[in-house]
């Protein structure tokens, strides 16, 4: 299991009250390795849990709060830029994928769209080729 992973269970944070988000949809599925640190979206109990052991920081570029664990290894987000997001209905149809709660492949790639940075292409490629072979966990 990737140490991020391995951390996150640690934590034992209340499923339904969090969501992992960005690359690590992917990395749960074992498409990818290459993940530097863990995006998570969370409402109460998860934020005050996090906060315990983490630090609060703010994304200036798009004024999100979020809290960072393990010196930024692992991030909660009280909120999600950029691009619309309604926190409360990713977490609420996350996917279970091997005990961890990941926010629906489509939302992925909608926000992988918008960030348009280079590993986005990269990961959009991967998910793809994934359903492209029928193996995605669920249809866009």
């Amino acid at each position: 299991m990737h140490p991020l992973l391995q951390r996150l269970r640690e934590l034992d944070f209340p499923v339904g009250d969090y969501a992992i988000f960005g690359s690590g949809p992917l990395l749960v599925r074992g498409w990818i390795e290459d993940v530097w640190d863990l995006d998570l979206i969370a409402r109460e109990p998860v934020l005050a849990l996090a906060l315990a052991v983490g630090e609060r920081l703010l994304l200036e570029k798009h004024d999100v709060e979020m809290i960072g664990i393990d010196d930024g290894a692992i991030t909660v987000w009280t909120s999600w830029a950029p691009g619309e997001v309604d926190i409360d209905e990713l977490i609420d149809q996350a996917e279970i994928i091997d005990g961890f709660p990941c926010v629906r492949l489509e939302h992925v790639v909608a926000y992988k769209l918008i960030a348009d940075r280079s590993k986005d292409h990269d990961h959009l490629a991967v998910i793809e080729a994934h359903w492209s072979a029928g193996r995605a966990d669920s249809d866009p």
